[in-house]
């Protein structure tokens, strides 16, 4: 391959990645080109690139997923370079094969790398001619449901199922029990199909306790390739990584140098160039191959932290047929980095993904020790058609211990009001004895159960005074005198106005320099600056920094990493006893996939009755009582707003 000068590059992707692409394209002195779906037509990659076109409806099936119409786009544009970033067509070979004929340059790997690692079961058989230790599985192409469960039965349960061409936990399911395969094998089977276009699902043991290390890796077309460090990522729930570290802590010299090398045997055997990424499971000193990403990762920053590499900036500079600028010898790892992935979603209630608008967005200052990669601002709408991750905050310090303080630091000043996010669950991670303490396993968080999502009920009380204070202080302004206020008074007795919070008992009186705020019958002393979004306040002798966002139905507090909504009582206020009674409406807003029951069916409650699919996860509602199912409320494939009722159960007469 001859060194040609690249000039012009097209993001075939959207959010954090296309954005943070397009940042080191700009530095390059590249003119970037941005696609966007009808969902993104106001999203920040569409605003940073130099240029931009429509690719179609929201579902990235009809928009982010056809290669026509961002090949088309590509020779519209007049672009020599595409860039896939991550997910949708980044380790797609027909692409690359696509970009090949249209003499575009790829930023990735040959199709044939990617066409061999794309298959988890072709993947499997190359490492197995390599040498390299492999899970007890089936990788075969018998996709008989009948086959599959009797090889189920020969690997022995607890079983994985797990989409071929797939990855980020979509399409996968544990099996503890056989007479659960049939039911977790079409959920992985159609999850696959959605999220990949492909059905093809691989077998393997579920390994009890490992921990998730990777290793990056980087080829030329030159026939040089190198391992820039690795990775832990053992912190994951639902099979999807939360927060991730470099170097992975615990490794000796010895194994880590094993690992590496062994990441760069698999590149080489598959004649690989560019950004990839060796996954391995890792059993105290044995690890065992698990899957090769053809592609740039999530959580590449913190690899860059660590090495001082900008992985873009080589990875277009190998797509243009340069030689990699670093010998092995060369790379050096400096001092320790994490990243914590900010999601869209509701930790509190099983992790469901979250839309809508972002009222208010505050993040901590970027310095050498803090980043943040993201494609979102206040402002800007969160899409139920795409993945919930909207931000990256990656920290990098001397040692662990002092990047991790980072890290619990930067996620105190992260604040986001519109919806729930994860950053107080991310917050209990960093500031769990055990992760601090060392990388545990992938079991990790499931493990912890509810703890790891419990709120600090003093940040709560707190939070709920600021609220107060905020409410108050617009209701009666800065002075104490009564005829300056907007509520009445009684003449030899203290002025008290309720705040109208929601299942909350909160009083308010006026003093010379704040309030005392009533809560439950304790009283706290408050004053002090609310300026610009920022509550500025002293709260029984100790300063409170807090973000605040007010609408006309809540009041929200972002203080450290904890969010507090605080409904407002008004005439349409319905109680939560009243929205107890609808388990079977939409909990998010996306697609019916498929209806379990028939209608007039007999059901018992806790049974699974539909499922719906949403930011690329399938969600199953269950019955909410015994009783009858007599109706559905949407057909499969139809699209659901948050709160639609799906179905009804009656309950039996007495």
């Amino acid at each position: 391959m001859t060194t040609k000068s690249l000039k012009k590059i097209l993001v075939a992707n959207r959010g954090e990645i296309a954005c943070r692409v397009m940042r080191t394209a700009k530095q390059m002195g590249l003119t970037t080109v941005a696609v966007y779906s009808d969902a993104d037509k106001h999203a920040q990659h569409v605003k940073l690139a130099d240029e931009a076109y429509h690719i179609g409806p929201a579902p990235s099936k009809d928009s982010y997923l056809v290669a026509d119409k961002i090949i088309n786009v590509a020779k519209q544009a007049g672009v020599d370079c595409i860039h896939p970033g991550y997910g949708f067509l980044s380790e797609n070979c027909d692409f690359a094969l696509a970009c090949e004929k249209n003499d575009i340059a790829f930023i990735g790997p040959p199709a044939s790398s990617i066409e061999a690692m794309g298959s988890k079961t072709r993947a499997k058989e190359i490492m197995h001619q390599a040498n390299v230790p492999l899970v007890p599985g089936y990788y075969g192409d018998n996709q008989d449901t009948d086959f599959l469960q009797a090889e189920a039965e020969k690997i022995g349960y607890p079983v994985l199922i797990k989409a071929a061409f797939g990855g980020g936990g979509k399409g996968m399911r544990v099996v503890e029990h056989a007479k659960d395969f049939i039911g977790a094998l079409e959920g992985a089977k159609r999850e696959a199909k959605a999220g990949f276009g492909n059905d093809l699902v691989l077998l393997e043991r579920y390994v009890t306790k490992p921990r998730h290390v990777e290793v990056q890796v980087f080829a030329d077309s030159h026939g040089n390739c190198v391992y820039l460090g690795d990775r832990d990522c053992s912190l994951q729930r639902r099979h999807q990584k939360v927060i991730e570290e470099a170097p992975a802590p615990g490794l000796s010299d010895e194994l880590r140098k094993e690992m590496g090398e062994a990441a760069v045997r698999c590149a080489q055997a598959i004649n690989y160039r560019g950004a990839g990424t060796v996954e391995f499971l890792l059993c105290g000193d044995e690890f065992f191959f698990m899957e090769m990403n053809t592609r740039l990762q999530v959580e590449h920053p913190v690899t860059e932290m660590v090495t001082g590499v900008d992985l873009v900036n080589w990875q277009i500079n190998i797509a243009a047929g340069e030689v990699l600028p670093l010998s092995q010898a060369d790379i050096q790892l400096q001092g320790h980095s994490f990243e914590a992935r900010i999601y869209a979603e509701d930790p509190s209630n099983d992790f469901i993904p979250c839309s809508g608008h972002i009222d208010a967005l505050f993040t901590p200052n970027e310095s050498e020790f803090v980043r943040i990669d993201t494609g979102i601002a206040a402002g800007d709408e969160i899409s139920p058609f795409y993945d919930p991750m909207i931000a990256k905050l990656i920290v990098h310090d001397d040692n662990r211990e002092a990047a991790l303080g980072r890290l619990s630091k930067a996620l105190e000043q992260f604040h986001l009001a519109g919806f729930s996010c994860n950053v107080n669950f991310l917050h209990n991670l960093a500031n769990h004895p055990t992760f601090q303490a060392g990388a545990p396993d992938t079991h990790f968080i499931e493990d912890q159960g509810d703890r790891l999502v419990a709120k600090n009920e003093q940040q709560s009380v707190i939070a709920t005074v600021v609220a107060a204070y905020v409410y108050a202080h617009q209701l009666k302004g800065e002075s104490s005198s009564p005829w300056q206020q907007l509520t009445g008074f009684m003449l030899n007795s203290e002025a008290k106005t309720t705040i109208p919070f929601v299942d909350l008992n909160v009083h308010a009186i006026k003093t010379s320099d704040g309030f005392k705020i009533s809560l439950d019958g304790v009283d706290y002393t408050s004053s002090g600056k609310v300026q610009n979004g920022l509550a500025n306040l002293v709260v029984n002798g100790e300063k409170v920094v807090a973000h605040i966002n007010q609408t006309d139905s809540h009041i929200t507090v972002m203080y450290k990493a904890q969010q507090t909504v605080l409904e407002l009582i008004d005439k349409h206020y319905i109680s939560e006893h009243e929205s107890d009674a609808l388990p079977l409406a939409a909990p998010l807003n996306g697609t019916v996939v498929k209806h379990l029951v028939e209608v007039g069916s007999t059901v018992a409650k806790g049974d699974a009755v539909v499922i719906i699919e949403a930011m690329k996860m399938e969600y199953t509602l269950n019955a909410p009582h015994d009783g009858v199912l007599t109706s559905y409320c949407f057909a499969e494939g139809e699209l659901v707003s948050h709160g639609d009722m799906l179905a009804i159960v009656e309950e039996p007469e007495a």
